[in-house]
C-alpha cells in the first residue's frame, strides 16, 4: 500500500512567531531522526489535519519539503495540542529507514464478547493500552486486536504472550505476562437493614434511677 503523502516548506519562523504561521493556516513542525540534522517545516493545517485523520498510529508518511529532490519517509512522533480546544499546535515527525529496524507503541484494540460479562454480570477492563515493538518500518502492526470472548469465567485474562505475534519480523519489547484485558468479579452490594427498636425500649425501667446528668 501506498504511503500517505504530505507537502511542507522550509520554515523560518521560530519560537513565539509560530502563532503568526498559525493564524494563516500553517501548521509547524520539526523533522528529525538517527544521523539527520533537524528541519523545521510548516505544512497546510487543513491538509495536515486530514493526513492525521486518516492515518492509523505508526503510519508511514512521505513529507515533501519544497525544494528538496526527494520526499522524506516519517512517521509522527509526537503531537502538541492545545489542552483546551483540542487544536494541533506543533508536530514532531521522525524521519525513518525502511530497511532499518525501529521501535514503536502499537495500541490495545478489545473486540467481541465474553461470556464472563454477559452470562455472569463482570466488569471488562482493558488493563494495556499499548505493546513496544521493534520491527522494520513496513512490517509494524497497526494495532493488535484482542478477541475477548476467550475470557470465559470471572477473573479471567488475557495477556502479550496470547497475542499472536511473528516473531521473525517483530521484537516484543513488554513484558509477556502483562495483562491486556480481564473481566471482573461483579461487585456485591449489601444493604445493612436499620435496627428498629422496640416501642419504648429506649425509655429507663420503672423506678431506675434516671441517668447522672454530665458532670455530676
Amino acid at each position: 500500500m501506498a504511503n500517505s503523502e504530505l507537502k511542507a516548506a522550509p520554515r523560518i519562523v521560530l519560537g513565539k512567531k509560530v502563532a503568526q504561521l498559525r493564524r494563516g493556516g500553517q501548521t509547524p513542525a520539526n523533522i528529525f531522526g538517527h544521523k539527520i540534522e533537524s528541519k523545521a517545516v510548516q505544512a497546510d493545517t487543513v491538509e495536515l489535519l486530514h493526513l492525521l485523520r486518516q492515518s492509523s498510529r505508526n503510519a508511514i508518511i512521505d513529507v515533501r519539503v519544497e525544494g528538496e529532490p526527494g520526499p522524506r519517509t516519517v512517521v509522527v512522533r509526537d503531537l502538541k495540542r492545545n489542552a483546551v480546544t483540542g487544536e494541533v499546535l506543533h508536530v514532531d515527525f521522525y524521519q525513518i529507514s525502511m530497511t532499518e529496524k525501529m521501535r514503536a507503541d502499537v495500541p490495545v484494540v478489545l473486540f467481541g464478547i465474553s461470556d464472563a460479562v454477559t452470562t455472569f454480570g463482570g466488569v471488562l477492563l482493558q488493563m494495556t493500552e499499548k505493546i513496544a515493538v521493534e520491527a522494520l518500518p513496513s512490517d509494524i502492526p497497526v494495532q493488535f486486536d484482542v478477541d475477548v470472548s476467550k475470557i470465559t469465567e470471572l477473573e479471567g485474562s488475557l495477556h502479550v504472550r496470547d497475542l499472536d505475534i511473528d516473531t521473525n519480523k517483530v521484537t516484543l519489547h513488554t513484558d509477556p505476562d502483562v495483562v491486556l484485558a480481564r473481566v471482573a468479579s461483579p461487585r456485591v452490594v449489601v444493604e445493612e437493614t436499620p435496627v428498629v427498636a422496640a416501642e419504648g425500649a429506649a425509655a429507663p425501667a420503672a423506678g431506675a434511677p434516671a441517668a447522672p446528668a454530665p458532670g455530676a
